[in-house]
């Protein structure tokens, strides 16, 4: 887990060299985000472990046992595992969308400079956003066939159940597209 944190402030750091200087984040902080792009990944992190947890319950997985987070019963840490594979796909991708298109702005944030939220209209702008991107279709190089991103996700979760079962060795989802 140290090195999967390493790496992803080191990510972090080449996503503020792209932004705009007013979504700059400089570090990451959750409770409470404390500038717009904090705001933005704990509330794309927050879909993104729903939307998993929802596909996870589609399965025969235990939602509270998992291989990368440390278990616990009352936290759904297979959603977190599962989340590491998808956040560049999906939550940074939206959320890379919504800034440099300029889908937000000022009014769709709410508080100040060190505890600051999405307002219900920057939440709903996010969500349709995000609705969209689970519903994109792409042509699965296995399946020969066009699948959505949420699909894509289901399908990671069976390659784990197989896994679990001993019927094939698990290999991570690398993007093709």
């Amino acid at each position: 887990m140290g090195l999967e944190g390493s790496i992803r402030n080191q990510y972090y750091m080449a996503i503020d060299q792209i932004v705009p200087k007013e979504y700059k984040m400089m570090k990451r902080e959750r409770r409470p985000p404390t500038n717009k792009m904090n705001a933005l990944i704990s509330f794309g992190n927050s879909l993104l472990y729903t939307t998993i947890l929802s596909e996870i319950y589609n399965t025969q997985l235990n939602p509270t046992i998992s291989y990368l987070h440390e278990p616990f019963e009352r936290r759904f840490s297979l959603a977190l595992d599962v989340s590491e594979i998808f956040k560049p796909i999906l939550s940074d991708r939206v959320i890379l969308t919504l800034v440099n298109k300029k889908i937000l702005n000022n009014k769709d944030f709410e508080g100040k400079i060190g505890n600051l939220l999405l307002t219900e209209t920057g939440k709903r702008k996010f969500i349709e956003l995000w609705d969209q991107k689970l519903k994109t279709r792409i042509r699965h190089k296995e399946l020969k066939r066009s699948v959505s991103y949420k699909r894509l996700i289901r399908l990671e979760l069976y390659k784990l159940c197989k896994h679990f079962l001993g019927e094939t060795e698990y290999k991570p989802l690398i993007s093709w597209w």
